[in-house]
């Protein structure tokens, strides 16, 4: 069961990934609503993109992104794994959230925005890093304690489902 998990997790986090990866579309301010406040009022200011579009990117990015990962990790407890009751599904979910959290944290803003030129936006180069210390404690506890409480729904919505 822990290597089904495994698998299910690294499989969303491809999907985050290539999620991050289409968002940018080659240039990080489409993703600016990823950013520090400051950031994204630079942008806006030297015309680089609109509050409008970032609002609207960061309402698609966070629809779909939400949904994707509901619909997957639902299917992959219940219908794939056959996971039975609140408990067990809770358990199933919150193995493949975590699995995906870690490679958010790890490989998406570690490497991928930390260590790699691929997130710079030009001339913002000056408020590098885009993620601080805090950012990043912050991240972990909310990626946590966020992944336990969308566990929490959706299992007793299927435990309500399922009865």
């Amino acid at each position: 069961m822990i290597v089904k998990i495994l698998v299910e997790g690294i499989l969303l986090g491809a999907l985050l990934v290539l999620g991050c990866a289409a968002g940018k579309r080659g240039e990080a301010v489409n993703m600016v609503f990823l950013y520090p406040s400051n950031v994204q009022e630079r942008c806006v200011q030297n015309g680089w993109i609109t509050r409008e579009r970032i609002g609207r990117n960061r309402k698609t990015f966070f629809t779909v992104y939400v949904a994707v990962c509901a619909v997957f990790t639902v299917i992959c407890a219940y219908w794939v794994n056959r996971a039975r009751g609140f408990l067990q599904g809770f358990l199933h979910m919150y193995g493949i959230l975590e699995v995906e959290n870690l490679i958010d944290r790890l490989l998406i803003d570690e490497w991928w925005v930390c260590h790699t030129d691929a997130w710079v936006i030009p001339g913002t180069e000056d408020m590098l890093p885009y993620i601080t210390p805090g950012d990043r404690r912050t991240k972990w506890i909310k990626g946590t304690l966020g992944v336990a409480v969308l566990c929490a729904v959706f299992s007793g919505i299927m435990a309500l489902i399922l009865k």
